[in-house]
């Protein structure tokens, strides 16, 4: 698997440059030099679509366990820093965000539930996101040929989507470990204990109705938020665009995004992407790279000094406490 991800990571590293070398290149740079610190307020305003998820994956801890916002906030900025900068497939970020979350006292079992749903929920949200982009892609009458393999694969996401939730409120994974245990001649016992407290967390989660319907509007309120990069970052690259080009762009770049998950980064694969979208929207391959740029510089500027932090959150918890000295009578 780790050679499969450095030879998808060469692949994509390939066609980003064949993307680059046949555009205007020299073109891209003045783009870039151009906005200058625009750029950094466009990469900073992630912040918000972070601070919409944190509050879409608050709601799905049980009450009494919920942490603050910006607890949650910091632990989304880690996760997505992970996934967006480390070849781990995407799901690296979460083993890292539930380390966060046993530090603040909330129990494996409620940890491991809501980052497990917040997978799921996220993929049905990101499903309808996606649809919308390309409603309005049809309404503005631009649509492109691969209008229907997008569709198909939205309408495979969104099964999936659902049908990981399914089975998530089914309690799976007891029932899978159980067989499994079965087969191992009981060496699994204590791993069944555990996956039961899981179901059973799960299933808490999904019989409170409200707050995975309220999760789902917050995720979808982040999927939105995420367009003002876009609108802001063509707007100090000189090719201001609408709101709703900026919706369509995000939107069909994210899920292009992630159905590359096994590509790290999706190098390459995002490039061209914001070329493809881009021509069917009237932006020009320069503009779409120079775009495209801006958002791996997003990357470094959000979510480098993300994987700094956590590796100083490793640290201080590796740290043992001091030692009070003794007073003196």
């Amino acid at each position: 698997m780790k050679h499969l991800g450095v030879a998808l990571a060469l692949a994509g590293l390939v066609l980003a440059i064949v993307l680059f070398v046949r555009g205007d290149i020299a073109g891209v740079v003045d783009l870039l030099l151009a906005a200058g610190p625009g750029l950094i307020v466009a990469a900073i305003f992630h912040l918000a679509p972070m601070a919409l998820n944190a509050r879409a994956w608050q709601l799905l801890l049980p009450v009494h366990e919920r942490s603050s916002l910006r607890t949650l906030t910091r632990a989304t900025w880690i996760r997505e820093s992970v996934n967006g900068l480390l070849p781990v497939g995407r799901i690296g970020g979460e083993v890292v965000a539930y380390r966060i979350l046993r530090r603040s006292l909330i129990s494996r079992a409620s940890a491991a539930a809501s980052l497990v749903a917040d997978m799921a929920l996220s993929v049905v949200s990101q499903a309808g996101f996606a649809l919308l982009g390309l409603g309005l892609l049809v309404m503005l009458g631009a649509t492109t040929l691969a209008t229907p393999r997008m569709l198909a694969g939205l309408a495979i996401m969104i099964a999936l989507g659902v049908a990981f939730a399914l089975v998530q409120r089914a309690g799976a994974m007891s029932a899978i470990t159980s067989v499994l245990n079965r087969l191992l001649a009981g060496r699994l016992n204590a791993a069944i204990t555990k996956s039961l407290r899981l179901d059973s967390a799960m299933r808490e989660i999904y019989a409170r109705r409200r707050d995975v319907a309220a999760c789902l509007g917050w995720q979808l309120a982040g999927w939105v938020a995420g367009a003002g990069e876009i609108w802001l970052a063509l707007y100090f690259l000189g090719h201001p665009c609408s709101v709703l080009d900026a919706v369509v762009i995000e939107a069909l770049i994210q899920a292009i995004s992630s159905a590359a998950f096994l590509v790290p980064g999706a190098l390459g694969v995002q490039e061209g992407g914001f070329v493809l979208v881009g021509a069917a929207l009237g932006i020009d391959g320069t503009a779409a790279l120079a775009l495209a740029t801006a958002r791996r510089l997003r990357d470094l500027i959000v979510f480098l000094p993300g994987l700094l932090a956590w590796q100083w959150s490793e640290v201080r918890a590796h740290v043992p406490k001091s030692v009070k000295p003794s007073q003196s009578p």
